[in-house]
This record gives structure tokens, C-alpha cells and sequence, in this order.
């Protein structure tokens, strides 16, 4: 089971049908909807300020979402998937983006809906992304529209598959 911490008398609210991978965390104010999937060694530390994930939300491994104390928090919208290894430090993600393998959202950062952020791409604080737009690079700049054919096959296949992947794990 998922470690679950209590910080400052505030614990983490979970939603209905999320799938929570054994050795991932859960710290503080972190509300995570419903459909969700948090895999290994995922940590969500909402200790200095809170942390709100949308529905059918995938959470892939060693990704870590946490903020910078008193000036920033993670407000992530729906159908979003966040790679292997991502930091999304007190950034907003709107509805049906993809955030890369390794990639890094630094605070105040506004990923719009319909963005793609590529792999390891670097997202510097208080960047405001255009929506249904491809960023990649250190620092991370827009490289072409997002097609319809990404939206489909990458963003909206991702959000859906990683249900289907939560399904193949025993649930406890």
C-alpha cells in the first residue's frame, strides 16, 4: 500500500478507482480525483503548500510534484499524463496535456490545455505556455501546434492507457 502521511494535521483526500503503486507517496494537503494512477516511487508532497490533481490523471515512476513555500502550488486539470522522472514544482497543468520523461516544470509555470512538454525539456518559472503546442529544449521553447493526430494517439491514448495498465496490478 502507498504511503499515506498526515503533515500539519492535514492528510491527503483521494478519490474514487485510484490505483496507487506500493512504494509511491502521498504527503500533506494532496487531493487527487478520481481515475487516477500513481505509480513507483512517485511522491506528492503537499507539506508547504497543496497539491490538486483532476481525474484520470497518470502519475508515471519517480515522478515528484511538490511547491515553493508560501508562493506557488500544483494544480494539475484532467486526462494529464506526467512522465517517468518529471518535477512539476508549484506548477498549474490544464486539461489533456503530456508532460515528457525527465522534463521540468519550474514554479508559477502555466501549462495550457492541450500542451505537449517533451522529454527532458525545461520549463523555467512563471512561463506561460501557448494551448495545443509542443515545447522542447533547455530552456523549453514552442516548436510547432499540437496535430490532431497528437492529441488523439499521444495525449488521449496515454490518459486512457494508463487506467488499463492499473487494471493488470492485483488490487488490494
Amino acid at each position: 500500500m502507498a504511503l499515506i502521511k498526515k503533515v500539519k494535521g492535514v492528510e491527503p483526500t483521494i478519490g474514487k478507482n485510484v490505483w496507487m503503486a506500493d512504494n509511491a507517496t502521498l504527503a500533506g494537503d494532496v487531493t487527487v480525483g478520481d481515475d487516477c494512477t500513481i505509480w513507483f516511487n512517485a511522491v506528492l508532497r503537499g507539506d508547504v503548500n497543496p497539491i490538486v490533481v483532476g481525474n484520470r490523471v497518470n502519475i508515471q515512476d519517480g515522478a515528484v510534484l511538490h511547491t515553493l513555500y508560501k508562493k506557488s502550488v500544483v494544480r494539475i486539470g484532467n486526462d494529464v499524463s506526467i512522465g517517468h522522472n518529471a518535477i512539476v514544482h508549484g506548477a498549474c497543468i490544464e486539461d489533456k496535456c503530456l508532460i515528457g520523461m525527465g522534463a521540468t516544470l519550474l514554479d508559477n509555470v502555466v501549462v495550457s490545455t492541450g500542451c505537449i512538454v517533451a522529454a527532458n525539456a525545461l520549463v523555467l518559472s512563471g512561463t506561460v505556455l501557448e494551448p495545443n503546442s509542443v515545447y522542447a529544449g533547455i530552456p523549453a521553447k514552442k516548436v510547432k501546434n499540437v496535430t490532431e493526430e497528437q492529441r488523439r494517439d499521444i495525449i488521449e491514448r496515454t490518459a486512457r492507457d494508463y487506467v488499463m495498465y492499473a487494471s493488470w496490478y492485483d488490487k488490494e
